[in-house]
C-alpha cells in the first residue's frame, strides 16, 4: 500500500512530466532528488494505474498487429494497412502505396529487383513514384505472356516499374504455364529464357503475390486452371501458390503436373533470395499466407488489418 505522501509525489511528478512537458532532469531539480528517482516514480505511476497511456490513432491497432506477426512468424518486418471505411479497390491502392514506400527506402544497396505477377502487384507498380535508379535492373520471376489480363503479367509490370525507376528490365518471353513438358524444356533451354531465369535466381530483392487456387483465383480467370485442375490440386493438398508454383499446408511445393509446366522460379529459389516481400490482400488467403510463412518463403509481409487479424487467429504459433 503506497502512503499518501508518496502517492501525492507520484501524481505531482506525473503531472509535470505528462501534462506540463517537463523533462525528468527538470523535475528532479525542482523536487531535489536524482533523475533515476523520477524515472522510478513514473514507472510506479503506470504500475499503480495512476497513469494509463493510450495511443489515439488509427495506426495503433495495426502497429500492434505488425509486432505480433513479426514475433509469431520471425519476420524481418510486417506492414499492416487499416481498412476501415475503404472499398476493396481502395484497400489495394493503400497496399500498393505502402509497398512502394517500403521498397523505395530499401534500394540503396540493391542492384536487381525481381517481380512476380498479379493484381495486387499491379497496384504497387501504379503507386510507385517516378525516381532515378539507373543502376538497378528489374527482372520478371515468372513467365508473362498471354492474351488475358495482360496488365498484370510479370513482363508488363517489370517494364512499367523500370519506367518509374528510370532503369533497365529483362523480359521473360514465355507464358507462366505451358501445355507440355516437352515445350517447357525447349523454352527453358533457349538462351534468352535461361538467362532471365538465372537473373531471377540472383536478384537481391523480390516482390511476390500470394494466391489461392480455390477462391477468387486470377489463374482461373486467365484460363490457366480448369475445373479438373482444381480438383486434382485439392486432392494433392494444394493451399496456395507463389509465382504459379503450388504448395501444401506445410509450405512444401507439391508434386503435381501443373508445377512441372511452370516457367519461372522454383519455390526453393525464393528461399535463397536475400529479401522476399509478400504483398497480399484478403482474409480468404489466410491459409495460403500461413503455409507460405511455414515454407520460409517470405522475409517481409505487407497486408491489410482484416487479413492480419485472421492470420493471428488461425495461427498455431
Amino acid at each position: 500500500m503506497i502512503k499518501w505522501d508518496e502517492r501525492r509525489l507520484i501524481v505531482k511528478v506525473a503531472n509535470l512530466y505528462y501534462f506540463e512537458g517537463w523533462t525528468q532532469a527538470q523535475i528532479a531539480n525542482k523536487i531535489g532528488v536524482s533523475r533515476p528517482v523520477i524515472s522510478k516514480l513514473l514507472n510506479k505511476a503506470r504500475e499503480q494505474g495512476i497513469v494509463e497511456i493510450y495511443i489515439k490513432d488509427e495506426n495503433a491497432h495495426t502497429v500492434e498487429l505488425e509486432q505480433k506477426l513479426e514475433k509469431a512468424f520471425q519476420l524481418k518486418e510486417v506492414i499492416v494497412i487499416p481498412t476501415a471505411g475503404l472499398t476493396s479497390e481502395m484497400v489495394k491502392r493503400s497496399i500498393g502505396k505502402a509497398t512502394s514506400s517500403y521498397v523505395s527506402k530499401k534500394l540503396d544497396n540493391i542492384d536487381s529487383l525481381g517481380i512476380s505477377w498479379g493484381s495486387t502487384l499491379s497496384h504497387f507498380v501504379q503507386e510507385y513514384p517516378f525516381e532515378q535508379n539507373r543502376n538497378l535492373k528489374i527482372v520478371p520471376l515468372v513467365g508473362g505472356m498471354g492474351r488475358k489480363l495482360v496488365d498484370i503479367h510479370s513482363n508488363l509490370l517489370a517494364y512499367q516499374l523500370a519506367q518509374k525507376m528510370n532503369c533497365n528490365c529483362s523480359y521473360l518471353y514465355a507464358p507462366a504455364m505451358v501445355d507440355s513438358i516437352e515445350l517447357k524444356e525447349r523454352l527453358v533451354q533457349s538462351d534468352d529464357i535461361a538467362m532471365v531465369l538465372e537473373e531471377g535466381r540472383n536478384v537481391n530483392m523480390a516482390i511476390v503475390g500470394i494466391g489461392t487456387p480455390f477462391k477468387s483465383s486470377t489463374m482461373v480467370l486467365m484460363d490457366y486452371l480448369k475445373d479438373e485442375d482444381l480438383l486434382s490440386l485439392k486432392k494433392a493438398g494444394a493451399v496456395g501458390d507463389i509465382g504459379s508454383r503450388f504448395y501444401d499446408a506445410l509450405g512444401q511445393q507439391i508434386e503435381h503436373p501443373l508445377n512441372d509446366l511452370v516457367i519461372g522460379l522454383e519455390l526453393k529459389d525464393l528461399q535463397k533470395i536475400p529479401e522476399v516481400i509478400g504483398v497480399v490482400v484478403g482474409s480468404h488467403k489466410v491459409d495460403s499466407i500461413e503455409a507460405a510463412l511455414k515454407g520460409d518463403y517470405l522475409d517481409v509481409l505487407i497486408t491489410d488489418d482484416a487479413t492480419a487479424h485472421a492470420l493471428l487467429n488461425t495461427s498455431i504459433y
